[in-house]
Parts: C-alpha cells; structure tokens; sequence
C-alpha cells in the first residue's frame, strides 16, 4: 500500500480558527487551548478568528465573509496552516483550502499528530495508528496523493479507479487487524489489573496537563517524565503509594483527557483505560488556576462516562494552588466542589489532607465484622491480615473471633466451611459518601 501522507504540522506557522455554536459553553479563552495543542505539535500561532453562529456554513462552516477575512490574514501573517478547533467535514476542509491557498486541519487532526509523535509503547502506537487510519478513510481521495499522477485518460481510467479501491480494501484489512489485536491487549491488561487483588488500586484521572504525572512522582518517587506540555504522558505507569496510617495502594497514571476528545482516540485507548475502570477509586486531578476549570471537571466527567465508568468513587483535587492567579478560581471551586481538596504537587502543600481524604474514601468500602474461625486457621487470619486491618482477637478453647475491617470485594473469599461471619452494626446515621457527591455536582453540569 502506497504511504499515507503523514499529518505533520511542525515548524510551521498558523491561524487558529474557532466557531462558538449556540450548544457550546462559554469559555473565557476560546482558543487557548487550541493554541496550547499548537504550540505542543510546535508550531507557531501567527493569528487568530472566531465567529459565532446559529449553525455550521455546509461548505465552508465558516460565514463567506469570515473567508476572506481568514483568506486576507493567512497572506497577510504568511502563515501555512490554518488551524480549526471544530472538526470539518472532508468537503468544508477541501474547500477552505481552495479559498485560503494553504493547509487547513482540524481539532481531530492536530491531536491525532500530537499522540502520534507522543506514543512510547507498542500499544499506544497501535491504538494511534487506527485511530489515524479510520479517520483517513473517508478522506482517501484527498490524502492518496500518488493517485494524482496516474494518467485517467481513455483506456486509463479503469487502472486509476482499481487502485483507490486497492488502497480502501488495504486500509480497511488494516484497522480490522489492529482492532483485533487491541481487544486481545485489552483482555490480557483485564487480567492483568484483575491479578492485582492484593492491593487497593487509585487511579489518577484528569484533564490533560493537570500535573497528575507530578503528583504521580511526588506521592511515589516514579521520576516518570512529567511536563508542562498537553498529552505528555499517553501511556500507564503504575507505582506503590504508601498512604499513611493505611498501607500500600497501587497509585495508576492515565492520559489525560480533553474538551471534545475524538471519539476515535477513546475507542482506541480502551485498554490503556482498563485501570481506571477496575480502580477502587479514582483520583480527579484538576488544574485549580485555569479559568475554565469548570469545563475542564466537567469534560473529564464526560469522558469517564463515555468509556463506561460512571458510578465509581471520587476523591477530587484541586492541584496547582501555588500557581499565579490559582486564588482567584479557587473559592468559586471550592463553593462548587466543596469536598475538594486543594494541593500542590510542586510544593507538597496540601499532600497530607489529599491522603487522609483518600485513605477516608476507600475506608467506605469496607466493612466492620467479626470472624469466627478455628485457632489453627492460619492462612484465613493471615489473609485478613493482608488484606483488610484487624482490630482485635479474642481466643475461646479451639476457636478465635477476629474483629476486623474488610472491603466489600474480599468477603466472598472468606466465606466457606467451619467460618462465621457476623457484620457489625454501625452506630448512628450513615455517613455521606463525599467523595462522590462533588462528582454528582460535575455530571449536572454536564447534563
């Protein structure tokens, strides 16, 4: 198969374009975040538009006059690409080339190239690749250059046409073997974290460039690579937390999320997200001095229950407090979320609150009981031990009753012949789970 032309956007110029439809929340920067996309794929923003409109332009999704406005500075700052943060159809893109003389990508496109050049592991180059390659499907006349070089005069046109057709069947084989192979990566990474039963697991979650990586190396001492850049980490890391007064938890870092993340890339990095899902609670990493980090919560809600992970425990930081203007946003937030826990990972201020408050969360799954066993049960008592904290033991002739605290998930493991079970009742009203009540707050904002 002929080579698709790889989308490379770097060392080149640009005009960021972006059009607010009425569906749209308001955001203070409409396109900073576009810009911050730019400037990771490293390419230099020489100018922006916006418009507003009650609906996209069929042809161009811009308005005819916001064209030659946009044709009129692309000559004027000499720029090469033009950057859109909505995803155009293969005609409106087309067209909008033909009008402004230069290269026009999308939002899909620009985060596409970004994750390509960022992808480490065999399985986040796979998970890549098909996201590229359906999304290049539909748009085959365009991207398979080579096709222009055939001669489709009479008695030609028959071998022009077999090889667009040669080239759709290639690409079309290609997606079906990489999907096929990820499901058997995403089963094997089910196993995977299944096997990891001996330990609690937290899962960092957030939006993209949060400091979840950071806070991954202050909390574990991982020295995983971490930077002030959009998707610097696309792939998990897994590393022993040891939480005070709890024990070892298994602390997990995930790619970061994004406001309209292409559905493509969510499909694709399903089992990079498998530990996420099986977590016994999720940490929500938020960037506490962005001014859209309203949005930016509720993007990363979105997302979580789009890839099915909708009723899970939350605990919701608040990370950056020592960054400039991080005060301003922060008391709004905090009237928003108020469960959140403010922190820095770069000065560790708030470390200890954002421990006891996950220590708290994962103490709700368990439960307060007695077991009732024979004195030379060793194995029962040491995997209470391990896996649970015991309170007390009280021995009686042959038999031991053990008061001890264990989650939801063990107690199934511990029932069987000559052991009793007794859970105790709690004293008093239930307590509130918090740490989801901030996340029910974030899903109406998404509603």
């Amino acid at each position: 198969m002929h080579e698709l032309d790889r989308i490379d956007v770097r060392s080149e110029t640009a005009i960021l374009v972006g059009v607010i439809l009425p569906r749209h929340h308001f955001l203070a920067e409409p396109l900073a975040e576009l810009e911050g996309l730019a400037q990771t794929a490293g390419v230099k923003v020489r100018g922006r538009l916006l418009q507003k409109r009650s609906a996209p332009n069929n042809s161009t999704y811009l308005g005819s006059g916001k064209v030659e406005e946009l044709t009129d500075l692309v000559h004027r700052e000499e720029a090469n690409v033009v950057l859109f943060d909505n995803e155009l159809t293969p005609a409106q893109r087309r067209n909008l080339e033909k009008c402004t003389g230069v290269k026009v990508l999308d939002r899909t496109e620009l985060i596409l190239d970004i994750f390509s050049a960022r992808a480490q592991t065999y399985e986040a180059r796979l998970a890549v690749e098909l996201a590229q390659l359906e999304y290049a499907l539909p748009r085959l006349k365009r991207m398979w250059s080579h096709l222009s070089r055939l001669n489709m005069g009479v008695g030609m046109r028959g071998p022009g046409e077999k090889q667009l057709e040669v080239d759709r069947r290639l690409v079309v084989k290609r997606i079906h073997d990489l999907r096929s192979e990820l499901r058997v990566i995403e089963k094997r990474k089910e196993r995977q974290v299944a096997g990891r039963s001996d330990h609690m697991t937290v899962s960092l979650v957030g939006y993209t460039n949060a400091g979840k990586s950071t806070l991954l190396n202050v909390l574990t001492e991982a020295g995983v690579k971490a930077e002030d850049q959009l998707f610097a980490t696309l792939d998990t890391r897994t590393r022993r937390w040891q939480l005070p007064h709890w024990g070892p938890v298994l602390l997990s870092d995930t790619v970061g999320f994004i406001r309209n993340l292409p559905h493509r890339l969510i499909a694709s990095f399903k089992a990079t997200l498998e530990e996420a899902r099986q977590a016994d609670l999720l940490l929500h990493v938020a960037d506490a001095s962005h001014p859209n980090v309203h949005q930016q919560i509720s993007a990363v809600v979105d997302v979580l229950e789009e890839i099915g992970i909708e009723a899970k425990s939350t605990v919701l930081a608040l990370n950056k407090m020592d960054a400039p203007g991080a005060q301003n946003f922060v008391e709004g937030v905090l009237n928003r979320y108020p469960h959140a826990v403010p922190i820095s990972a770069c000065t560790g201020a708030g470390l200890l609150q954002l421990s006891v408050a996950v220590s708290d969360a994962l103490s709700r799954s368990f439960h307060d009981i007695d077991v009732e066993t024979s004195v030379d049960d060793g194995k029962l008592m040491a995997y209470l031990a391990a896996h649970g904290e015991i309170l007390s033991r009280r021995f009686t002739e042959d038999r031991v009753t053990i008061h001890c605290r264990l989650p939801q998930e063990y107690l199934g493991r511990i029932r069987k012949p000559g052991v009793v079970i007794k859970e105790r009742p709690v004293n008093g009203t239930p307590v509130a789970d918090k740490s989801t009540s901030d996340i029910e707050t974030a899903r109406e904002d998404v509603a």
